[in-house]
C-alpha cells in the first residue's frame, strides 16, 4: 500500500490528542475526529448510557468500520492528521480481551505503511470527560498498548513530551515530511 501524506496523533485516553487536532485543524490543516468520540456522541444522543456500549465487540467493530470509513475518504493529495488511527483497535481488543483474530498478522497488510509518523502523546494527569469511562490506570494501560501496536508494524512513533500544547505542535510541525 502506498504510503500517504497522512499523520496520526495517538496515545492514551486523556493524553491530549483531541487538543493538538482541533488546533491542527485551526492551523489550516485536514483532520478526522476520533472516530470512538463520533460514535459516543451518536449513543449518547439516543438516550444510551457509556457502560451500555463502550467496551463491547460491537463497539469496537463500529469504531473500525467509521475509522476505516474515514480513513477510505481522506484525501491521498494532502496533509492529513487523524485522531487515532485502525491500528489502535488492536490496543483496545487486547485490553479487553477480545478476539483480535482479524486485527492479527495475516491482516496486517490493511494496517502497514499507511501512515508517514504517528505522534504518540505521552500521558498527562488524568481529566475525566462526559465520553471517558476509564480511570487513570486504564488510561495507562492502554497507552502502553496503543504504543505496542503502532510498534508491531514498524511505524516511526514521535513522543510528544508532557509540555503545552504550543510545544507538542511545534514538534510535529517540525517532523511533517
Amino acid at each position: 500500500m502506498e504510503k500517504y501524506q497522512w499523520y496520526v496523533v495517538a496515545g492514551g485516553p486523556s493524553s491530549g490528542k483531541t487538543t493538538i487536532v482541533n488546533e491542527l485543524a485551526k492551523a489550516g490543516y485536514v483532520v478526522y475526529p476520533e472516530a470512538s468520540r463520533v460514535l459516543i456522541g451518536r449513543e449518547l444522543a439516543k438516550g444510551r448510557k457509556l457502560e451500555e456500549f463502550q467496551g463491547t465487540v460491537e463497539f469496537q467493530k463500529e469504531i473500525f468500520k467509521l475509522q476505516r470509513e474515514a480513513e477510505d475518504s481522506a484525501p491521498k493529495d494532502k496533509i492529513v492528521f487523524f485522531d487515532r488511527a485502525l491500528p489502535e483497535g488492536i490496543a483496545y481488543c487486547r485490553f479487553y480481551g477480545m478476539d483480535i483474530t482479524e486485527y492479527s498478522q495475516p491482516n496486517w497488510p490493511q494496517f502497514k505503511n499507511r501512515y508517514r509518523k504517528i505522534f504518540f502523546c505521552r500521558q498527562l494527569p488524568f481529566d475525566k470527560d462526559h465520553v471517558r469511562i476509564e480511570d487513570a490506570k486504564t488510561a495507562q494501560d492502554l497507552s502502553r498498548l496503543i504504543r505496542e501496536a503502532y510498534a508491531n508494524l514498524d511505524y516511526e512513533i514521535i513522543d510528544l513530551p508532557p509540555v503545552s500544547i504550543a510545544g507538542r505542535i511545534k514538534i510535529v510541525l517540525s517532523e511533517i515530511d
